[in-house]
C-alpha cells in the first residue's frame, strides 16, 4: 500500500482514559505500531481525556500499564489532550474569525423542541442552523447570561469522499451532516474537534481506529480542511468491530475483559500480539509468527472488512504454543508471581522452578495453568475423595511403607527414585500404576501427572517421605 502523499509514516493511539484499554483499541494500537514499525515512521501515544467526568488516573495508569505489557513502545507521549486547552482555544478563535465556526446560544429547552418538530414533520432531526451567521440574516438577540457552545460551521453543498484503507472508497453527502459542536460551554474541545487538531500538530499520516468511528470521518475532514487546506489529512482505516463469542460486539460496557486481565490470566504478550493481529489481518495462512515478523509484513494490506470473532480457545491454543517454546528460567518467574497472588511463596530463582516448568509447559495452556501444577511443590495437597478412595487401599498400604523407607536414604535423583519405585515393585508383586497412582495422589494430589520419577525428584526428599508416610 503507498503511504498517504508520500509523508513520514506517523500513527498513533489515542485511549480514552474512561476504563481499561479496550481489546478492540489493543488491536488498532498493533496495526499502528506494526504500520510504523514496518515503514521506520513514528508512533504516538495520545491520552484523550476531554471527558473530565468519566476519566481518571486509574484508567490512564492502567492504559499505559497495558501498553508496556504489550511492548508496543511509543516514540512520543504520551500526550494529554486537557494539557491542550489553549491551543484548542487559539484554533476555535482562528476558526470563528474566519468564518468556519460560530457560537450558539440555543438551550438545551430550544434543541428539544427543534428535534421534538422535525420528527413530527417527518424530517431527519438535526440543527437547524438558527445561530448560524450568513449574509442578510438577523441571528437571534444573545441571551443575557448564556454560555455559548461553539459550532463547526459545516460545509452545505458537496461531498465527502476518501479512499478508506480497509474498507475502500466511502462518500457522504455533506447535506446529511450538520454543524457539529465543537466546543462544550466550558471552554473544553468535543472529541471529533480536538482529535482533528491532535492530528494536524503532530503530524498524523495513518489513522487505524475502530470502524465506529466512519460516521465521524466526514466532518473530521471537513474541519481538517477548514483548519489546515493546503496539508493532507491522515489516510484512514477503519477495522471491522470485535464480536465476542456469543456473536454481538465487544465493548467496555458488555462482555470486555481488560488487557491486564488477560496478564493475569497467565496468558504471553507475544501470544496476545499474534491474536489480536489475526483478528483481522492474515499473512497468508501464518497461524503463528514473531513480532519481527509481523513488522516485516504489515504494510496495511490484507486487511479484513468483515467482523472478527473473539474465540477463547483459539486464544488458549496459541497462547499453549508460545508457553512451549517460552524459557523456562522466564516462566519461572510468571509462575511465582502467579503462585504469590495465591499466597504462596517459590523462590523464582530457585533452578527447580525452572525444570518444574520445563516438565509441565507441554500440559498447558497458561502460566495460570503451569501454577496449578507446581502449586503442589510449594504447599500441602490433597487429592480428591474419589481419587484417594479408588488408589489409597489397605492393599497398597504396606508397599508405600516401603517405598517411603528406600527414598528416605536413597540418592535424590531420578535415576535413584526410579530404581527405588522398581525394587518396591518388584518386592510386593505389583505393577507400576498399582504403586505410581497412589503415590502420585499422596504426593501431587492427583492421579494423572507426567513420569513419577521426574516429578518426584523436582521435590525436596523430606517433602515426598512425609507425604507417603501420612498414608
Amino acid at each position: 500500500m503507498n503511504q498517504a502523499q508520500n509523508r513520514p509514516v506517523r500513527t498513533r493511539i489515542a485511549p480514552s482514559p474512561t476504563g481499561f484499554l479496550h481489546l478492540g483499541t489493543a488491536r488498532t494500537a498493533l496495526y499502528s505500531w506494526a504500520y510504523a514499525r514496518h515503514f521506520g515512521g513514528e508512533f504516538i501515544l495520545r491520552i484523550e481525556d476531554t471527558d473530565v467526568a468519566r476519566s481518571t488516573q486509574d484508567s490512564v495508569d492502567q492504559i499505559l500499564a497495558s501498553m508496556r505489557w504489550l511492548g508496543l513502545a511509543h516514540d512520543e507521549g504520551p500526550v494529554y489532550q486537557m494539557q491542550r486547552l489553549d491551543r484548542y482555544q487559539q484554533v476555535i478563535d482562528e476558526m470563528i474569525a474566519a468564518g468556519t465556526a460560530y457560537r450558539c446560544y440555543a438551550s438545551p429547552e430550544e434543541l428539544d423542541a427543534m428535534r421534538e418538530a422535525q420528527k413530527a414533520r417527518g424530517e431527519k432531526t438535526r440543527y437547524d442552523g438558527r445561530w448560524r451567521p450568513a449574509p442578510g440574516k438577523v441571528l437571534p438577540a444573545v441571551p443575557a447570561g448564556v454560555q455559548p457552545v461553539v459550532r463547526f460551521a459545516n460545509p452545505v453543498d458537496g461531498t465527502v469522499t476518501w479512499d478508506d484503507l480497509v474498507k475502500g472508497p466511502i462518500s457522504i453527502n455533506n447535506q446529511e451532516i450538520d454543524d457539529l459542536i465543537i466546543q462544550r460551554p466550558d471552554g473544553v474541545p468535543t472529541y471529533n474537534f480536538a482529535v482533528v487538531v491532535d492530528d494536524f500538530d503532530m503530524r498524523i499520516s495513518h489513522v487505524f481506529r475502530g470502524d465506529e468511528h466512519i460516521n465521524n470521518t466526514p466532518w473530521q475532514i471537513n474541519i481538517w480542511r477548514a483548519i489546515a487546506a493546503d496539508t493532507p489529512h491522515p489516510a484512514y482505516g477503519h477495522c471491522p468491530i470485535i464480536l465476542g463469542d456469543d456473536g454481538l460486539k465487544l465493548s467496555k460496557r458488555r462482555g470486555a475483559v481488560s488487557v491486564t486481565a488477560y496478564d493475569e490470566g497467565g496468558y504471553l504478550p507475544e501470544a496476545m500480539l499474534n491474536y489480536l493481529a489475526r483478528l483481522g489481518w492474515s499473512h497468508g495462512d501464518d497461524e503463528l509468527f514473531s513480532r519481527e515478523q509481523m513488522v516485516q509484513w504489515f504494510d496495511g494490506s490484507h486487511l479484513a472488512k468483515s467482523p472478527a470473532q473473539w474465540d477463547p480457545a483459539k486464544l488458549a491454543w496459541v497462547n499453549a504454543q508460545y508457553l512451549k517454546a517460552a524459557d523456562d528460567t522466564r516462566l519461572a518467574g510468571l509462575v511465582a508471581a502467579q503462585l504469590a497472588r495465591r499466597g504462596i511463596a517459590a523462590d523464582a530463582a530457585d533452578p527447580r522452578l525452572a525444570a518444574r516448568c520445563a516438565l509441565f509447559k507441554d500440559r498447558c495452556s497458561t502460566t495460570v495453568e503451569l501454577a496449578d501444577w507446581l502449586a503442589m511443590y510449594h504447599a500441602p495437597v490433597e487429592g480428591s475423595a474419589e481419587e484417594r478412595a479408588q488408589h489409597l487401599t489397605d492393599a497398597v498400604r504396606p508397599a508405600v511403607q516401603s517405598l517411603a523407607d528406600r527414598l528416605d536414604t536413597a540418592d535424590w535423583d531420578k535415576a535413584a527414585i526410579a530404581a527405588a519405585i522398581k525394587a518396591t515393585i518388584g518386592e510386593h508383586g505389583l505393577k507400576m500404576p498399582q504403586l505410581a497412582m497412589p503415590v502420585r495422589v499422596l504426593v501431587c494430589g492427583r492421579a494423572q501427572t507426567p513420569s513419577v520419577d521426574a516429578v518426584l525428584a523436582l521435590f525436596d526428599k523430606k517433602i515426598v517421605v512425609d507425604r507417603l508416610r501420612s498414608f
